[in-house]
């Protein structure tokens, strides 16, 4: 079996793409080289192919297949040329046969996903979709967009946000009823940007990577208060603690040849803080 086919079966296990919102997002097999590297053995997982991450890649002979999990490819291509940065990425993927495959809303939707392992920094509770997947694939019948988490002991804000910066870098907006001691006993869980999802969802709290100052306002006028961690920040821990053990366990199942999955070194959020 091809190298990149294994990759893909696998990520369709650990996150099916049918979960993905396919009304809007990009998802799955991206590039696919006709040429592709002699005997790769080796995996890359990376947030955003950014030219920085790809010239990782490439300087690694062993990396056949990029998993990114932002799509490179978005909007449509009308050509080909190497003075554009994202259009450079792709013909340089092809030219040295790397394939590139995205799960992004899949990832955020499926069991055990981005959001779920959001959620396992709260403390105890328990959790369900805001908005059900219709019609989930086996073994992902608790899939859905974003996450509702509820508290089995209602707590402070002060103490959410405590664990919470045990893991991410954190700013947070702030209802009266918090400030004044309220507990949090709900929380709304979205990676990336999370207002679309969230806003429409009644919660205590809404934890998400980015939010737009009148979106913030909106939260606020609901009496919900609002922690932001920087919108690849809610997501790239997901890479190292989770799919990286989950695909090198798939991928040398019933396989004698070793595979390994490596996290990109240069891959970081955009915004640095001071």
């Amino acid at each position: 079996m091809a190298f990149f086919t294994r990759v893909i079966r696998a990520m369709e296990k650990i996150s099916p793409i049918s979960l993905a919102e396919h009304s809007w997002d990009n998802v799955g097999k991206l590039i696919e080289p006709p040429y592709p590297r002699h005997f790769p053995s080796r995996v890359l997982l990376t947030i955003d192919l950014t030219p920085l991450v790809l010239e990782e890649a490439l300087a690694d002979k062993q990396i056949g297949v990029i998993i990114a999990y932002h799509p490179p490819i978005f909007r449509p291509i009308k050509r080909l040329n190497l003075d554009n940065a994202k259009q450079a990425i792709v013909l340089k993927c092809v030219a040295q046969g790397i394939g590139v495959f995205s799960p992004h809303t899949a990832s955020d939707s499926c069991v055990g996903g981005v959001n779920d392992w959001l959620a396992k920094g709260l403390g105890a509770g328990t959790i369900k979709p805001i908005a059900p997947a219709q019609n989930p694939p086996e073994g992902h019948e608790e899939a859905g967009t974003g996450r509702m988490f509820t508290l089995d002991q209602p707590a402070p804000l002060s103490t959410i946000i405590e664990r919470v910066k045990q893991h991410l870098k954190l700013r947070y907006a702030t209802t009266n009823k918090h400030s004044s001691g309220e507990l949090i006993s709900t929380i709304g869980i979205c990676a990336g940007s999370g207002s679309s999802v969230l806003l429409p969802a009644t919660a205590d709290l809404y934890f998400t990577g980015e939010m737009s100052h009148h979106d913030i306002l909106a939260a606020l006028d609901k009496n919900t208060s609002v922690i932001l961690c920087e919108h690849s920040n809610t997501e790239r821990g997901y890479l190292s603690e989770v799919l990286k053990p989950k695909l090198e366990q798939l991928l040398k199942e019933g396989k004698e040849e070793k595979i390994d999955v490596v996290v990109s070194k240069v891959d970081k959020d955009p915004l640095e803080t001071v």
